[in-house]
């Protein structure tokens, strides 16, 4: 259901489904991996790639939170397996609108096109591989 592109600041390891996931689990207060620290941060320069997307006419946001779901997970999982590799690896996770597609299945919910979606994902990975750091300027919504 969101509008933008909306790359994620951080995941935090917990788990507190409001429905079953696909293979009928419900984790409520559960850890995504026990042991692991509260949080991991995005290690990509994400107010810059928000910057040129929308410089590039692409709807886009940092978002503060990837919820406590499916997705959290999968971004936790990742960031975690980063952080114990021994050479430096950088990544994130991008939230993307439904294709227009879907929606036409769905009813209605905001929508873009794979495209631009795509162009999007081109900008992150230009950005981050030209950039070491991040520009400090003021993004952040939770969505």
């Amino acid at each position: 259901g969101r509008a933008e592109l909306c790359l994620e600041r951080v995941a935090i390891n917990v788990q507190d489904a409001r429905i079953r996931d696909n293979d009928g689990k419900q984790p409520i207060d559960k850890a995504v991996v026990k042991g692991g620290p509260a949080a991991h941060f995005v290690s990509l320069p994400i107010k810059a790639c928000v910057q040129e997307m929308r410089k590039a006419g692409l709807p886009a946001a940092v978002s503060n939170t990837a919820g406590t779901f499916v997705c959290n997970h999968i971004f936790y999982v990742l960031m975690d397996i980063i952080a114990a590799h021994p050479i430096p690896i950088r990544g994130g996770f991008l939230h993307v609108p439904y294709a227009p597609e879907q929606v036409a299945r769905l009813g209605a919910a905001p929508s873009m096109a794979v495209e631009d979606i795509a162009r999007g994902i081109e900008i992150i990975l230009r950005v981050s591989a030209a950039r070491e750091g991040d520009i400090h300027t003021a993004e952040g919504k939770i969505s």
